[in-house]
């Protein structure tokens, strides 16, 4: 057996509480051995630091790396219509691909070991994932709106193709998903036909849903009733299915969330910027609603730092509850790791023995990081992903000491730039 011991520092357990400790780690299962006063032969320091479970991304669109401050200030739907539609047109393969890395490294360099990704030309995102060393659950977002009935029905099996083809990749650390893209976007006959089969296949569901008004009020005039009335109509909603943004629920939305176990991924950050208004975090949560964090796409955000998001969550909780304790910091950091890693399917997001060995170490020598009153506080309140020191998942080391190990970062970033700017140019 290969061992890692991640030795030296802080540990932060499940239940919140933070302990001086050793996190011994198994890298062939990439597993967690043990977790106390140990002694092993590989070491990874963590002294002077807090180890904390590996942030998982539960919502994004990655290769939007690309379009970072491409269309800001702008509402949702003109957004999309009027610039990043016609954008994600002209894509290639090797731009998702460029953009993916890209992204990858930014949430490696920001502690982030796992992620759900929607997005086009996913199976270049499967081998990048599979490069980087990371987990993921992904998908393709199908849209069938404007396209005639041949077009649609093409466009949903290539969803359900890829989830069937690619589950279980890269040795069990890429997951899939059937993702048609919203409630809006997907025609109601689609829903009926394709929904089954996916549950055949033994895939959950992905889809933006209640994310503005404009995607709740059409539903409402059409059909009478709230969209995921709608949804669970069309066979969605099932326990492990999962919901992007879920911004305007009504109370009978929230207590169907948590009867059927369906999950929600908040995205304040991008939930801000597009005005699409503030998300009932808080009664999503005493309701029992599972409930994880993600940051959106980077062109919507516009990073993909999880921190930020921490922050932003417990920030705008508190705004939209009109109550400054919701959404309070052990909440967020819950949503973050083990909230988010339980909504994607993964046995990750806590420090104990058994679970994956995903896991990144914070420096705490930082001026605002200091004093140490509380450190669950400073991880939702102060901390920035430039404090991540070393990144860790399936007990592979991804970055040690802020040197990403698994791509060559300055060509990457290279490579990104040119092909942003080409693919602007096309668009244009």
């Amino acid at each position: 057996m290969s061992e890692l011991l991640v030795s030296g520092g802080q540990v932060l357990l499940p239940d919140h509480s933070v302990e001086r400790a050793d996190v011994l780690l198994d890298q062939d299962s990439g597993e967690i051995v043990d977790v106390g006063d140990l002694s092993g032969d590989d070491e990874l320091d963590a002294s002077g630091g807090l180890v904390i479970p590996g942030l998982v991304n539960a919502h994004t669109h990655v290769a939007m790396t690309l379009l970072r401050g491409y269309a800001d200030d702008k509402p949702l739907d003109a957004w999309l219509q009027e610039d990043i539609w016609p954008v994600e047109a002209e894509l290639t393969a090797e731009d998702v691909r460029v953009g993916t890395e890209l992204g990858l490294i930014e949430m490696l360099k920001s502690g982030t070991t796992a992620l759900n990704d929607m997005y086009f030309f996913m199976p270049e995102v499967v081998e990048t994932v599979e490069s980087a060393g990371m987990r993921a659950r992904l998908g393709y977002g199908a849209i069938t709106v404007g396209k005639d009935d041949d077009a649609a029905r093409e466009e949903m099996r290539d969803g359900l193709a890829f989830a069937r083809e690619y589950d279980g990749a890269a040795d069990g650390r890429i997951r899939t998903a059937f993702m048609p893209h919203s409630l809006t976007t997907v025609g109601a006959e689609y829903y009926r036909e394709f929904v089954p089969q996916a549950r055949e296949a033994d895939v959950p569901v992905h889809l933006h849903a209640n994310e503005t008004t404009d995607e709740v009020d059409p539903i409402v005039d059409e059909h009478g009733e709230r969209p995921l009335e709608y949804a669970a109509r069309l066979g969605l909603l099932e326990p492990g299915d999962y919901l992007a943004h879920g911004v305007h629920l009504d109370g009978s939305e929230i207590e169907l969330l948590a009867d059927r176990g369906t999950g929600v991924v908040h995205c304040p950050a991008s939930n801000m910027k597009l005005a699409s208004g503030m998300a009932p975090v808080q009664d999503l949560l005493d309701a029992g609603v599972p409930v994880g964090l993600g940051t959106d796409g980077a062109a919507s955000n516009n990073d993909l730092d999880m921190f930020d998001e921490m922050r932003d969550a417990a920030m705008l909780g508190k705004l939209a509850a009109d109550d400054a304790s919701a959404v309070d910091a052990e909440s967020v950091v819950e949503m973050a790791t083990r909230g988010s890693a339980e909504i994607l399917g993964f046995d990750s997001g806590r420090i104990e023995r058994g679970a994956n060995a995903d896991l990144a170490v914070i420096d705490l020598d930082a001026p605002h990081l200091t004093p140490a009153h509380d450190l669950v506080s400073h991880l939702t309140y102060a901390a920035r992903g430039s404090d991540v020191r070393h990144t860790v998942c399936d007990g592979q080391v991804l970055m040690r000491d802020r040197d990403v190990q698994v791509f060559d970062e300055r060509a990457v970033r290279e490579r990104a730039s040119e092909r942003a700017s080409a693919l602007v140019e096309r668009a244009e």
